[in-house]
């Protein structure tokens, strides 16, 4: 028997115990016949081609699991061309029928993936509410008076309902993680430009980003690295340039009491507290920061010339076809009209001053972490004040993309009456969408709240998401450089994590150079020495961060290869002979740490 959520995991479980792709689009049918909320897909897979499509997968790759995602069920948000099925945008008179899939649809389904079906959006995905629609308004699973969010609506109600084990959205001011945050669910909102948007219906083109949405962070990373990679016929993708975080102790940025909203909702408040607790348990150093520049550059998308991208992208349908709009959408894209190139120009100016004023709290911290939303609300609350409730939505979400960040959106846990769900996002600078994830995944495992709508579901280990030694590269330090030393930071800073402590063979001999600030010591080995060794600590540092380090290493210091007791040999600190005249042995004290300690403060 299946469970309630379709995570990646457990399908290739029931898969390799024999379970066929024809008997799981069986299953989704049978689901899909009986769900209760009727506003989830704009237009489905019609039955007999989703066992079509099994069946091909099979005489395609007929053992199973020997693609990446090989049967795996997803849906796609119905402004992501999908070849065979409408695009419409959710807005009918706008339909058509593409003959290509989009390039992200097109690297799922060459890695096994089986589209189920194309989801309800907020119309023009303008909105993060869900209740923009001609047809209809998808709804928290949870709770069928509350809004699923949006505009990415029946994506997440997909998932979470156990109807596809993930699905596409599309992100421009958080359409991919509000809905997630309302759903119990993963929202992975890649860097922008890092997966292509080409065969995606424009929101803002310049900040518009595909997103995942799952129930673990492993699934939606695996899920991600599949779609992701430079496609030259979009005019904003780009080559991936990834960027480290450190992977013990980060250092956190929480709001700071000035600018924390959650416009009345204790809960979603007490939930972000006890994230920041979390946080905190797992290592994290926790540092207030001043959200203001960056609300202001959130507030440029909708209150600024941006809103003019939105026109851009439909003015001959909205000069033709006025009436076929939603009323609200409607009016934000009319907006537009009042911006001239003028404005645009002194808006990119507003935003490029607002980056500098956030690069000095990026100094502060590694990554933010903040709520996804502030609040929630009914389908009906929403209708009586669309704009400004709306508005509450994106507080926290509208300046991930015009600021080229990553972010990662998990479950925080539900409200005081384990009724309603929470959630916050880890938000990093460009191409972090990997470093983020780790710790991502430790937030959302050290919660109790399972995936999507089956509260109680385990997360499978199988999806766990541990820092990747892959690739870096290991260095012994000797000094200041070990844990708690002045420099470890220099380690810490760029993404490099302990890997061991250990000790040289008894060959090195230590000593503490004269004048040096702060205070180092120098390792030389000496052959016909007989010791004890010397204490060291084993780092791994990403490729371009070690090349950083070793090319700052100042004279008389240097790299090389240092053996240790246990037989192996890494590179490491050493030092010129000529530096340690004048200077005093200290390799009587078995290391660097034993030394300061023996010496005080003085030293």
């Amino acid at each position: 028997m299946l469970p309630t959520i379709l995570d990646l995991a457990s399908l290739r479980h029931a898969y390799a115990a024999g379970l066929s792709p024809l008997q799981l689009m069986e299953e989704i049918i049978a689901r899909c016949r009986a769900s209760d909320d009727p506003a989830i897909f704009i237009t489905m897979t019609p039955e007999d081609d989703l066992r079509a499509a099994a069946r091909e997968l099979v005489a395609r790759a007929p053992e199973s699991n020997s693609l990446p995602l090989w049967g795996i069920p997803f849906a796609v948000k119905d402004n992501i061309d999908v070849a065979g099925l409408p695009t419409t945008a959710a807005c009918p008179a706008f339909a058509y029928h593409p003959q290509a899939d989009a390039t992200t649809v097109a690297r799922l389904r060459a890695a096994g993936a089986i589209v189920i079906g194309k989801t309800n959006l907020d119309q023009f995905a303008t909105g993060l509410n869900g209740t923009r629609s001609p047809h209809g308004a998808p709804r928290s699973v949870f709770d069928r008076n509350y809004v699923s969010g949006g505009s990415s609506s029946g994506s997440a109600v997909a998932v979470a309902a156990g109807l596809a084990s993930f699905s596409l959205g599309t992100d421009t001011a958080g359409s991919g993680r509000v809905p997630a945050a309302f759903n119990n669910l993963v929202g992975i909102k890649p860097t922008p430009g890092l997966v292509p948007n080409v065969g995606v219906v424009p929101a803002c083109r310049s900040v518009d980003v595909v997103t995942i949405f799952a129930a673990t962070v492993g699934d939606g990373i695996a899920i991600r690295k599949i779609m992701e990679g430079y496609d030259a016929r979009d005019p904003f993708s780009r080559q991936a340039a990834p960027a480290s975080l450190p992977s013990t102790r980060p250092r956190i940025g929480v709001l700071d009491a000035a600018e924390r909203e959650f416009y009345g909702n204790k809960d979603v408040e007490a939930l972000y507290d006890a994230a920041i607790e979390r946080a905190r348990s797992l290592g994290a150093v926790i540092v207030p920061f001043d959200y203001a520049p960056f609300r202001q550059a959130a507030e440029l998308l909708y209150n600024g010339p941006w809103v003019a991208e939105r026109l851009a992208a439909v003015k001959e349908f909205l000069a033709t076809n006025g009436d076929d709009f939603d009323p609200t959408v409607r009016a934000i894209i009319e907006g537009a009209k009042a911006y001239d190139a003028v404005d645009a120009f002194e808006g990119r100016y507003k935003l490029e001053a607002l980056r500098q004023k956030t690069k000095a709290e990026w100094e502060k911290v590694d990554f933010l972490m903040l709520p996804t939303s502030p609040t929630t609300y009914t389908v009906e609350e929403m209708q009586a004040d669309p704009i400004v409730r709306n508005s509450h939505f994106g507080r926290y979400t509208n300046f991930a993309n015009l600021l080229d960040c990553a972010a990662i959106a998990v479950p925080a846990g539900f409200d005081a009456d384990g009724h309603l769900p929470a959630g916050v996002m880890l938000v990093g600078p460009a191409f972090t969408d990997d470093a983020l994830a780790p710790f991502a995944d430790a937030m959302h495992r050290a919660l109790d709240t399972g995936m999507g709508k089956d509260r109680k579901a385990a997360l499978p280990e199988a999806s766990r998401v541990a820092p990747s030694a892959d690739d870096f590269v290991p260095i012994v330090v000797v000094g200041a450089h070990l844990t708690d030393m002045p420099l470890n930071h220099e380690l810490t800073r760029p993404g490099g994590y302990k890997l061991r402590s250990g000790r040289t063979d008894g060959s090195y001999r230590l000593f503490a150079l004269p004048g040096t600030i702060p205070p180092k010591p120098g390792l030389l080995r000496d052959p016909g020495f007989t010791g004890n060794g010397v204490e060291v600590e084993v780092w791994a540092l990403p490729p371009a961060a070690f090349a950083r380090f070793v090319q700052n290493i100042p004279a008389p210091l240097g790299v090389g290869k240092v053996t240790l007791n246990d037989g192996s040999s890494v590179t490491g600190f050493l030092c010129e002979a000529h530096a340690v005249t004048g200077g005093r042995e200290i390799t009587e004290f078995g290391g660097w740490r034993n030394y300061i300690r023996a010496s005080g403060p003085t030293v």
